[in-house]
């Protein structure tokens, strides 16, 4: 227990450190930040804030997993560590597009659908072929484990993989949002890894809970940067891979409440603005917008989408408490 506290301690020192050194670099490579025609006007302000933010928190976490090897006993993490790289990368590919073209939608729908879906294919089939998928679907509160087709299996936890990976993406959308939200969600993580014994692997989420914290220092609003695709993608993917590494990617529903919500507005949006030849559910979509909107300020979305990501997550530790490792 000592360990994880120290790693997040570490996490949280290297990412404010990188910080520190990586903001003057992304303002003299001018990676600044594109707003959306479709978003809040007030939003026009923030356009060059540098992106790519999130290599603060990727890079703290990789250097904290690299000095914890030797006294690692199971590897497993880095098998995580790699699916939450690869979505990053494809969030790197979207956020350098933006800035080598100029173009502030980066990379499109479709070919960010297909990339995404390559890498969780990928990642599923290798963890099968190595005998380390487990294909049981845990359901929480009613503490019930049901085995699936290996394939069935595989396609369900592409669905969620994706579905997870850009609904984080779509939390990231107010100053301080995406963090602050996911904080709370890592420590739950690290509780459940601590629970099941998986000492190493609760690591990951300990080691994202300091690099958050220090990484949020820099995007409390005002920011001064912003975590970029590159970000949001690499802990959308952290989130998902940490829960089918623990076994319950159902308890995404849980933890994942404010990304899940932020996804069906833009759903409902949509479709309700088809159905109805124009009209419009929500002020505007994803539902943080919706808020500002209505006049709320960027501190105050920020402190009750994460106070509610804070009780989902209370909520989820109860659910899980009749899982038995296996």
């Amino acid at each position: 227990m000592t360990t994880i506290i120290v790693t997040a301690l570490i996490a949280c020192a290297l990412s404010a450190l990188i910080g520190f050194l990586l903001l003057p670099v992304l303002r003299a490579l001018k990676a600044g930040q594109s707003i959306r025609e479709v978003g809040p006007t007030w939003h026009n302000n923030k356009a060059g804030t540098p992106m790519m933010g999130g290599l603060m928190f990727i890079f703290a976490l990789i250097i904290c997993l690299l000095i914890a090897i030797p006294v690692m006993k199971d590897y497993s993490v880095f098998y995580v560590l790699a699916l939450a790289l690869c979505f990053g990368f494809v969030g790197f590919l979207d956020d350098f597009t933006k800035v080598k073209f100029k173009r502030n939608l980066g990379l499109t729908a479709i070919q960010k659908m297909l990339l995404q879906m390559a890498v969780s294919a990928i990642f599923l089939y290798a963890l099968y072929r190595q005998g380390t998928l487990v294909t049981d679907l845990y359901i929480p509160f009613v503490n019930v484990t049901f085995t699936m087709h290996p394939l069935v299996y595989i396609f369900l936890a592409m669905f969620i993989m994706v579905g997870c990976v850009n609904a984080v993406n779509l939390t990231d959308g107010v100053d301080g949002l995406c963090g602050s939200v996911t904080v709370p969600v890592m420590v739950f993580f690290t509780a459940a890894a601590v629970a099941q014994e998986k000492l190493d692997l609760a690591l990951m989420p300990a080691a994202l809970v300091g690099a958050l914290i220090a990484y949020l220092c820099y995007n409390w609003h005002p920011a001064k940067v912003f975590m970029g695709d590159t970000g949001s993608l690499f802990l959308g993917g952290a989130v998902c891979a940490l829960a089918f590494a623990l076994n319950m990617p159902l308890i995404l529903l849980l933890v994942g409440f404010v990304y899940l919500m932020e996804t069906l507005s833009v759903i409902l949006q949509v479709g309700y603005f088809k159905l109805t030849h124009g009209k419009r559910l929500f002020k505007m979509s994803p539902i943080h917008h919706h808020f500002e909107m209505c006049g709320w300020k960027e501190v105050k979305i920020v402190l009750v989408f994460t106070a509610v990501s804070v009780v989902m997550c209370l909520i989820a530790w109860l659910g899980i408490q009749g899982f038995s490792v296996n």
